[in-house]
């Protein structure tokens, strides 16, 4: 049903809907709209409306089945938004913003966004999922899209959004001390200077991740076993381990690693840099995260993509991991502008 337009008295206007904007003139001073479309006429417009000429003015009228785009837009922000997502509270010709509440992981039902993206007169856009966000950031917006949109829309959108327990989340940061193990014969013996531990102890820093426990260990399964239960005992959330990832016989932290007691272990990503990554878990909840050699070298790799999934409480399985290869790809750009390129954004 399309909504119907009259003529009336500018002083029976108090309550209804504008369709146009209202030009006001003011020689030598401006031109341009006092009134926007959709603008809802209160008491207190009407003597100026009157000074702009308007006696009479067209207006809307809404039937009972039918949403003003603002009251649509208000509608649909509670279903829309779940955990950690605050949103505005008096929206712009349809449109609210939406943001997060605090520091942590934006995580975006797919499905669901799509689902009421299909609807056709009300959306939402989002930032990508799985991007690190700060509180106060902007992470999404939605509106009516047409002026008056039938209320059985708007109905079948915030249902959709509930049936999903909200389309964005902000997952807080669960993760607040790390343990890092760096692994190689000649970095134990001084013969190479470490370059793995100043690197991870930045990205970590990043998100405010105190470094409880730093080490390196020689090639000995024991001692890089040892290592990894040191942090552990010292109050270390998660383990880093650095080197010793790929198949060479004397790669051994994977080995090390079992030895530590880890389980539900995923070796290997379709990711580039990064292919011989490991992920794992010891006690069921800290999570070991092996780093190949690319860490060392590579400015941006898998490591950047799952390091705030795991800061956040995201448990990586095999199909998380699997899921990365599309977008997997860095593009080694002269200049890294991670994350604000297509790498991790699959």
């Amino acid at each position: 049903m399309k909504p119907t337009y009259r003529t009336v008295a500018v002083e029976d206007a108090v309550g209804m809907v504008l369709p146009h904007d209202m030009t006001e003139i003011i020689p030598d001073r401006r031109k341009g709209p006092a009134f926007k479309k959709g603008h809802v006429v209160r008491p207190e417009d009407i003597q100026r409306l009157k000074s702009m000429g308007k006696n009479r003015i067209y207006v809307l009228d809404i039937a009972e089945d039918q949403l003003h785009e603002d009251q649509a837009a208000l509608e649909m922000a509670p279903a829309f938004a779940g955990s950690g997502i605050e949103y505005d509270l008096n929206p712009s010709e349809g449109k609210i913003t939406l943001r997060a509440v605090h520091d942590g992981l934006l995580i975006v039902d797919r499905d669901a966004l799509t689902g009421i993206n299909m609807l056709g007169d009300v959306m939402m856009a989002t930032l990508h999922t799985d991007t690190p966000v700060k509180a106060g950031d902007v992470v999404a917006g939605l509106r009516a899209i047409p002026l008056v949109v039938e209320k059985s829309v708007v109905d079948t959108a915030a249902d959709i959004a509930r049936k999903a327990g909200g389309v964005i989340h902000v997952a807080p940061w669960q993760v607040t001390s790390a343990a890092i193990v760096v692994t190689g014969q000649e970095v134990y013996e001084g013969r190479v200077k470490d370059a793995f531990a100043p690197v991870i102890s930045k990205k970590l820093k990043k998100f405010g991740i105190d470094i409880c426990h730093s080490t390196v260990a020689p090639d000995n399964i024991e001692a890089i076993r040892d290592s990894i239960l040191a942090g552990i005992s010292k109050g270390a959330d998660m383990v880093i381990c650095t080197g010793g990832m790929s198949v060479d016989p004397d790669d051994i932290t994977r080995t090390a690693i079992a030895e530590a007691g880890a389980e539900d272990v995923v070796y290997g990503s379709p990711v580039l840099p990064g292919a011989m990554f490991l992920a794992a878990y010891i006690k069921g909840s800290i999570p070991v995260l092996g780093i190949p050699a690319c860490g060392m070298y590579y400015k941006t790799t898998i490591f950047d993509i799952i390091l705030p999934m795991v800061l956040s409480g995201i448990k990586v399985t095999r199909e998380k991991i699997a899921s990365l290869g599309h977008g997997g790809l860095c593009l080694n750009c002269s200049k890294c502008r991670y994350p604000v390129c297509p790498f991790g954004k699959g």
